[in-house]
């Protein structure tokens, strides 16, 4: 995702804080958690996280003087993402920012009642999070990703900017993006089916296996990778 699309994204969950939070008295310190898949040492997830910061303020929330922010930065690792869920749950906060499907799995298997607000989510509905898009229901809400129709669109310009292409590869981490057999490969062998091209499905858990993979397709003749979907969260 394109950082000002992320941006947007955080500005609206700043939108998104609970009316009911708004209701309570003024003078009370709200307390937000905010856990995300991003590592800490990386200037454009802090920028991200400053842009958030900002967006609450200029709706009259400030940190220090009616909010305190408490922020993990999981990066990619699910154990952390885990250890990190329950400690901001154990802190009770009024509300949780939470970014990515694993980040927000790992909150929802540690609360149903305190709310959590996700960003980057591709499928809120099949990863279990919401009941349905258009009435939530429940302690969470917040912001899908796109619609798993894009992963055939993008096949689709792929075979527009080469049109030798006869193989393609969609190349994912299983273990932090579990819906992608049932939300994006439907959708990415139909389209490899009217376009003519073989579909290929490459579940990587690490550099390692990424790297492997990229050899073995640049061997073959006529393949391609798709280096997007592997960001589809």
């Amino acid at each position: 995702m394109q950082r000002r699309e992320f941006i947007m994204l955080l500005g609206g969950a700043s939108v998104a804080w609970p009316l009911a939070a708004r209701a309570q008295q003024p003078d009370r310190i709200r307390r937000i958690g905010v856990l995300l898949g991003l590592a800490e040492d990386d200037p454009e997830a802090k920028a991200l996280l400053s842009e958030f910061t900002q967006g609450l303020s200029e709706r009259g929330w400030v940190e220090g003087r009616n909010l305190r922010m408490d922020v993990r930065w999981a990066g990619s690792s699910t154990d952390l993402m885990h250890t990190f869920a329950k400690e901001l749950v154990d802190l009770q906060p009024d509300v949780i920012l939470a970014n990515t499907t694993p980040v927000t799995a790992a909150l929802k298997r540690e609360t149903q009642t305190i709310r959590i607000v996700f960003t980057i989510v591709s499928d809120p509905v099949g990863s279990g999070f919401v009941e349905n898009l258009a009435h939530p229901v429940g302690n969470l809400t917040g912001f899908m990703y796109q619609d798993a129709s894009m992963v055939g669109k993008l096949l689709e310009l792929l075979t527009e900017i080469a049109p030798k292409v006869k193989r393609a590869a969609l190349m994912f981490n299983p273990d932090t993006a579990p819906y992608m057999e049932s939300y994006y490969v439907p959708a990415f062998e139909a389209a490899a089916l009217t376009l003519k091209v073989a579909p290929i499905l490459a579940p990587v858990h690490n550099d390692v296996e990424i790297e492997a993979v990229i050899g073995s397709l640049a061997r073959a003749p006529g393949a391609a990778s798709s280096e997007h979907p592997i960001n589809l969260y």
